[in-house]
């Protein structure tokens, strides 16, 4: 009997590499963890021996290195450098291109959509990344096609987290570590001794399916139990914390002087909004041949802590480092739910990380609570 959604089955090492191969035989392009640069990447893999087998991640602020271990997990870190946006939302798309005909042009479309996509490796916090991305891109009145025409052609392999990386803070963020709804295939990766296996949860009817076509037994008890432990194990492990009232904070900080302390060490540089997996801000290029020809238009990811990202006629918005600081930070925890009914923060640390200065967006929003606390105090002295 095929299994059915919510079937959970067993799957052996070596049955992973024909999950793989299930996958690309039906079309699927499988992107999934590499070793690459001195880092976790998303890329291309053919079988599990791309993957990272006995590679974990150690993360902190301004700091990231690999770390190889003594066992053989091939899900033993915790996140790649950057998320599955680069994928779904390219950094670079062209949006037109347009030839000369006689005396006109011909216009044709942006570049054609590739194969499907099979991510491999998904994490909970990832998972709530691409979802809230959808709302983006596919809802609230405005559909961009490109993405979406990935998305819904997407095949999602979730992966359950068993520990946590230094700069993780999803449990507070409500966004893993348990991985939630979405999915197409959930994986707990368990290793006992020899045994080196799968516990795989079907999350759809295409997920059901590929289940089908592999060799799988049922769970035992002691299996179910050893999954269900792996999410709850990373969530203690977790130190860092975003509070519930994120949004209350930032917006009664408006006008706090600790910007200014923050843009004595930000560096303006972007790199916090290149590995969001939700930052979505992006700029226009258009571009021609010298022979006048052949004109394109293209899109690329911009920053909102780019000085030109805020310009209108006459000059930036944003020009100092510290307005262009609050901008991000209060539209990522605060202004984000007006605009999409959710935070923008999915807790994977990843700015932390990839700052060159090491700010910490959950110590930065614990310094304006404190302040706030530190005022409400001399108010009610004063009083």
């Amino acid at each position: 009997m095929a299994p059915s959604i919510g079937a959970k089955v067993v799957l052996l090492r070596e049955d992973l590499d024909r999950l793989i191969a299930e996958l690309r035989e039906r079309g699927y392009v499988v992107i999934g963890p590499t070793l690459g640069e001195g880092a976790i990447l998303y890329e291309e893999v053919t079988s599990s021996g791309d993957l990272p087998a006995g590679w974990s991640d150690v993360a902190e602020a301004a700091a990231y290195r690999l770390q190889e271990g003594a066992d053989r997990r091939l899900f033993g870190y915790s996140l790649a450098a950057q998320g599955w946006k680069r994928h779904l939302y390219p950094p670079r798309q062209r949006l037109f291109l347009a030839e000369r005909a006689g005396r006109g042009f011909r216009l044709s479309s942006g570049e054609a959509d590739g194969a499907p996509m099979a991510l491999l490796g998904v994490r909970a916090c990832e998972l709530a990344a691409i979802q809230i991305q959808d709302r983006v891109f596919t809802k609230e009145g405005f559909t961009e096609p490109g993405y979406a025409g990935r998305r819904r052609a997407a095949f999602i392999v979730a992966v359950e987290c068993g520990r946590a990386a230094a700069t993780c803070f999803c449990a507070s963020a409500g966004t893993g570590p348990a991985v939630g709804p979405g999915y197409d295939l959930l994986l707990n990766e368990m290793i006992d001794g020899d045994a080196h296996r799968f516990l795989a949860t079907a999350g759809s009817d295409n997920g059901a399916a590929i289940l089908g076509g592999l060799s799988c037994r049922p769970p035992t008890a002691a299996e179910l139990s050893s999954a269900a432990a792996q999410p709850a194990a990373a969530a203690a492990q977790q130190q860092r914390r975003i509070s519930a009232d994120a949004a209350g904070v930032l917006t009664r900080a408006a006008e706090s002087p600790h910007w200014e302390a923050v843009s004595k060490r930000c560096l303006t540089c972007g790199n916090c909004t290149m590995v969001c997996p939700t930052c979505f801000c992006t700029t226009v290029e258009d571009i021609t041949d010298l022979s006048g020809d052949i004109a394109e238009r293209w899109r690329q990811w911009d920053s909102c802590f780019t000085i030109d990202y805020s310009y209108i006629h006459g000059g930036s918005v944003r020009q100092s480092g510290a307005a262009r600081y609050r901008q991000w930070i209060t539209h990522k925890l605060a202004s984000w739910h007006r605009q999409f009914g959710s935070s923008g923060c999915v807790g994977c640390g990843r700015c932390i990380a990839w700052c060159p200065v090491g700010i910490d967006i959950t110590a930065e929003l614990h310094a304006l609570e404190q302040a706030e606390q530190v005022s409400k105090g001399g108010d009610n002295g004063a009083d």
